[in-house]
């Protein structure tokens, strides 16, 4: 395959998972409302993990059919910094120049914590690739992520359980000109079934795109996985993120990117299972633990901007959000030099 081809089919998958990717979170969204779970449930859960399809898929695809332990953590590594780059961004959308993290909830504070835990134990696991006694080919952070990523899930539960008195419902988005309302959740179900299959089909086939535009263009695979890679599979994040911006539901939109993170660092416990040739994370090039650093200082500004809540914006980004996309440059620059 010629690198010219391969960057079309590249795009085309990126398309795909884009166009889809609104349609998906729209539907969770809707059978979420219709079996009463709560807006910060949604966010945090049931929409991180439906848009974080692409990263499982490529993930998998990665570690198995094309062998690439640096395709498989950039990936995950990657888009767990475009998420961030990606809430960041929002605050120019946000209506009447208000700060993004100003009026986002509090509550997204936990998720940020706990993914700062997850992503400092991954970076250890890039340090200390060390085998688990019982599954000798699965590194210990592996493990370590797992009963992480449960663990978050039953505090952020448990929020979201505590909070739900207080939440306002959702309002009804439409789909192809039909109001989802109308639909029983049999009809919506179904829809959001086709939808993941498309999104699963365009990002199964990813990374071997991916592979042959690095190997066309002679760039590090670490590079086409932090970049390329990751920012197309949060293509699904994009889309939710600025469908629910656009009509003021802040809180959905960090809830799904922070919860989306919180989610990949299970996708990296996943690929490392099915990844026979050792610990992932010690075949996987030491450059990603740039962006473990960078992403940690990225959310802990984000926790700051959540905690301090600046009042306005001198331009078109306020200080918070701005500091996060420049670390994300710096991130970047790093790693495409490296």
């Amino acid at each position: 395959m010629t690198a010219e081809l391969a960057v079309v089919g590249f795009c085309a998958c990126a398309a795909v998972i884009f166009a889809a990717g609104g349609r998906l979170g729209r539907y969770g969204e809707r059978i979420a409302d219709a079996t009463g779970l709560g807006g910060t449930w949604i966010g945090l859960i049931l929409l991180a993990t439906v848009t974080s399809l692409p990263e499982l898929i490529v993930g998998i695809s990665s570690s198995t059919v094309v062998g690439s332990a640096d395709l498989a953590v950039g990936d995950v590594l990657g888009s767990c910094a475009f998420n961030l780059f990606l809430l960041a961004a929002l605050d120019a959308f946000v209506p009447h120049r208000r700060p993004l993290f100003a009026i986002a909830s509090g509550r997204n504070v936990l998720a940020g914590a706990l993914q700062i835990i997850l992503l400092a134990v991954a970076g250890l696991g890039l340090l200390y690739p060390v085998s688990s006694p019982a599954l000798p080919w699965i590194g210990w952070s592996s493990l370590a992520l797992l009963v992480g990523y449960l663990l978050a899930i039953r505090l952020v539960y448990r929020q979201a359980q505590r909070a739900r008195e207080g939440q306002e419902p959702l309002p009804d988005l439409d789909v192809d000109g039909a109001g989802l309302a109308d639909l029983t959740l049999r009809q919506v179900a179904l829809r959001y079934a086709a939808v993941s299959l498309v999104i699963v089909s365009a990002a199964a086939v990813l990374p071997l795109f991916a592979q042959a535009i690095a190997r066309g263009l002679g760039l590090e695979e670490s590079l086409v996985g932090t970049l390329f890679l990751a920012a197309t599979t949060s293509l699904p994040e994009l889309a939710v993120s600025l469908a629910v911006i656009r009509r003021g539901a802040v809180d959905l939109a960090v809830g799904n990117l922070l919860g989306s993170n919180l989610f990949n660092m299970t996708i990296l416990a996943i690929d490392d299972l099915v990844y026979l040739g050792g610990p992932l994370l010690g075949d996987a090039s030491g450059i990603h633990l740039v962006t473990v650093v960078s992403t940690i200082a990225m959310t802990a500004i984000a926790i700051i901007g959540l905690t301090y809540r600046p009042t306005g914006k001198r331009l078109v980004l306020a200080w918070d959000a701005a500091a996060i996309l420049a670390v994300y440059a710096v991130n970047l620059g790093l790693v495409a030099t490296s």
